[in-house]
């Protein structure tokens, strides 16, 4: 019986190194299967992120165009205005002038 002990035991300690390593194995693929979900979801958000800023740069020009026409449009107005105003008052002295001398 004794024998018989034995020979259960090694095999059960031949056994166990096996079991040991295939565990430590299983544990390795599935902590790296973790990292890479982890790294792809985080690429996925990355990118989503990026579009998110895109979109709101591309909105931000957009707007910054529509207020550029806008400044421009009124300032040439606005200059227009004052030069008709000083062509008209060069021309109204302009013709004193004239009427003076004759």
């Amino acid at each position: 019986m004794d024998t018989m002990k034995l020979i259960g035991a090694a095999l059960t300690q031949d056994r166990a190194p096996g079991e040991k390593a295939e565990r430590d194995l299983d544990v390795l693929i599935a902590k790296r299967d973790k990292a890479r979900r982890s790294d792809e979801a985080e690429r996925a958000r990355e990118e989503l992120w990026a579009e998110s800023v895109r979109r709101h740069d591309a909105s931000r020009r957009e707007e910054l165009r529509a207020l550029w026409h806008e400044y421009h449009t009124a300032a040439a107005e606005r200059h227009r205005g004052n030069l008709e105003a000083l062509v008209a008052h060069h021309e109204e002295r302009a013709q004193r002038y004239l009427q003076k001398g004759a």
